[in-house]
């Protein structure tokens, strides 16, 4: 088995698939307007949150997988990546993309 790479840059088809799962899950679950604020608000600590995380890999790697911690770092590398997610973000709610509905009917 090779050894994992932490260095390894991400691929873009990578970094579109994780754009696009983080931007439809935040308009199926309805928080479109409060995640673009968010995201808009913390841009400039983009690469101190992706080295945060980097920081922080020796516990979510067990968690979540040291490939999924080491998509995410270089993810939020970068503020072009943000502005991905941002402007896939409100593509996806100007579309129409419909909140899931929530179990049990409750509103």
């Amino acid at each position: 088995m090779p050894a994992f790479d932490w260095d390894a840059d991400l691929p873009d088809a990578t970094r579109d698939t994780l754009i696009e799962k983080i931007a439809s899950r935040v308009v199926q679950l309805g928080m479109a307007a409060p995640a673009v604020l968010v995201l808009e608000m913390h841009k400039p600590l983009a690469f101190l949150a992706s080295q945060s995380l980097l920081l922080g890999s020796g516990l979510l790697a067990p968690i979540f997988g040291p490939q999924n911690v080491q998509q995410y770092v270089r993810l939020l590398e970068s503020r072009e990546n943000i502005e991905r997610v941002i402007q896939r973000i409100e593509e996806l709610h100007a579309a129409g993309l419909t909140p899931a509905p929530r179990p049990n009917g409750q509103e």
